[in-house]
Parts: C-alpha cells; sequence; structure tokens
C-alpha cells in the first residue's frame, strides 16, 4: 500500500504524517539529551529520585533549549527504565536490655524543636556488609541543616568505635549553645563512657520510648539515604568501606538537595546559618522528630 493510500484510509493527509514523524524524532532526540544529563547526574548520586533530579536539571535543561516539568521528566524516565524503585530492608543493630540509665525523650512533646544547626543532634548505627564481614556504621547528623556531622565506619559494636562519630562531630562544633544529643536506647549510648562525653562538653541526652523507630526517624533517614542512594556497591573490606563511606557523606553533604531544605544542600544551609549576614534570609525550617 502507497503511503497517499495509507493516509487517505485513516484520514490523515501526508503532511500531517510527515509533521507527526518529525515531532516524534525531534521528541527522541530531546529525551536521549534529558537521559544522558540524567546519566551524568547519576554516575555520582546513583539513585537520586525524579524531584530532585528535575531540580539540579533544570539549568542544564534551559541551556539546551528544552523546556520539561517535573511529570514530563517522570515519563521520560519510565521509557528509558531509569526510575528507582524502592528498598527495604530490617536489621537489628540496637540492643536496650541493659543496666544503664535510660534517659527520656525530650524531643517527644515537641513538633519543632532545632531552629539552628548545632541545636539537635541525632545520631545511629546501621549495619554495612562487606565481602570479608559485616562491618556498622555511626552517624551524627544535624537535625535542622541535616548535615552529617560525624561518622566512623568500625569492625565492633564497642563503645569506644561509636563514639568516634560524635567525637568528628565535636571537633567541628562552632556553638557552645545547649545542644541535645538524640539517640536510640541502644547499650553504646547508654554506657558510661559515651555519656561521659556529653558530660565533657554539656550536651544534654535524649532518647527514644521503647522500640519506636519513628522516635529517631531523621537519623533512619539519613541511613537509608546513605545506604539506598550511595553505598551501593559491596566494599571489598573496612578500609574500602571507609573510603566510599567518607566520598558518600561528601557527595551528600554537598551536593544533594534535600526537599525540607527547599532543596538546598546540608552543607549550605549549615554554612549559611554561621554567617550572621546571612541569617536573615534563610528558610524558616522545622524539624519533626
Amino acid at each position: 500500500m502507497s503511503l497517499a493510500r495509507a493516509c487517505r484510509y485513516i484520514g490523515m493527509s501526508r503532511q500531517a504524517y510527515y509533521q507527526q514523524c518529525q515531532a516524534e524524532a525531534a521528541q527522541q532526540a530531546r529525551d536521549r539529551q534529558v537521559v544522558e544529563l540524567v546519566r551524568q547526574t547519576r554516575r555520582r548520586q546513583p539513585r537520586i529520585g525524579g524531584r530532585k533530579l528535575h531540580y539540579l536539571l533544570k539549568q542544564p535543561l534551559a541551556c539546551a533549549g528544552i523546556k520539561m516539568g517535573r511529570d514530563a521528566l517522570f515519563r521520560v524516565l519510565k521509557r528509558a527504565h531509569l526510575l528507582v524503585p524502592p528498598q527495604r530492608a530490617f536489621h537489628k543493630t540496637t540492643n536496650s536490655f541493659h543496666r544503664f540509665h535510660k534517659h527520656p525523650n525530650l524531643l517527644k512533646s515537641c513538633k519543632s524543636v532545632a531552629q539552628r544547626p548545632e541545636q539537635v543532634w541525632v545520631a545511629d548505627i546501621t549495619y554495612l556488609p562487606t565481602r570479608e564481614k559485616c562491618v556498622y556504621l555511626s552517624l551524627v547528623t544535624d537535625a535542622y541543616s541535616r548535615k552529617i556531622v560525624g561518622y566512623h565506619v568500625h569492625a565492633t559494636l564497642q563503645t569506644e568505635e561509636v563514639a568516634r562519630a560524635l567525637k568528628m562531630a565535636l571537633r567541628a562544633r562552632q556553638s557552645r549553645e545547649q545542644l541535645i544529643h538524640h539517640s536510640d536506647r541502644g547499650i553504646q549510648y547508654c554506657s558510661t563512657a559515651y555519656q561521659r562525653l556529653h558530660a565533657q562538653h554539656g550536651l544534654t541526652c535524649s532518647m527514644t520510648d521503647g522500640y519506636d523507630c519513628y522516635q529517631n526517624a531523621l537519623a533512619e533517614r539519613v541511613n537509608g539515604i546513605l545506604k539506598g542512594e550511595f553505598l551501593l556497591h559491596r566494599p571489598e573490606n573496612l578500609e574500602q568501606a571507609r573510603m566510599m563511606v567518607r566520598q558518600s557523606v561528601q557527595i551528600y553533604n554537598r551536593e544533594r538537595p534535600h526537599l525540607a531544605l527547599q532543596y538546598k544542600t546540608p552543607d549550605a544551609v549549615h554554612r549559611a546559618f554561621q554567617r550572621s549576614d546571612q541569617a536573615d534570609n534563610l528558610p524558616c525550617l522545622t524539624v519533626n522528630l
């Protein structure tokens, strides 16, 4: 069947057919450009989601002369099989059955506690499998800026190893205002050695009630971001795990935009608040813990 006869059969002119072909070719070329920009971004942030991608790609897309909304970007990602599937896993690293004193939850009755950086720190421990054995990652995160202020990868769950993340955060601390350290009721956080650090640096201790992980949701969320978006390949050993975590924390703090921070990075929010001449320009942020 000739093209002219086929067009008459479906009620379309040849001009309309050629215009449709040109439009489809232009869309495919545009989609290829978008996919390449997405792949470039995901070389450093492999599992970054669609909304954050749309924010990060606004400027590159504009430079390429492409106007694309969020829903259109999602359709391109779906056609290219680039949507990020969710990952769920649970491994218990908390031992709450111990003789040490368990502190009350100071954040339970307050919906919006952190009004500035270095006012509330949340801490947690998560597992990190390697090809040799399972190691552990201790994190301390600022509740206001979402910045990881302390971290350490260690082979055991000894208190001395877990405390190195807090010591790292304390070395970089700028303010001497009241600071709440919030964690679960794990034996490491309740131990005498860890509580001695609180006393030495004037920290106020806060802990979850029982086994409710939602009372330390921010710390759990940061754990999930690092493991679900950055630490995708199993390291060979402890040293490689430490290198991968160091690189991932740097990208998370400096490059990954946060929805809760109005698409700013944790490092930008943290540094901006410390400069008094820019403090008045910060967005009003609240932290639900």
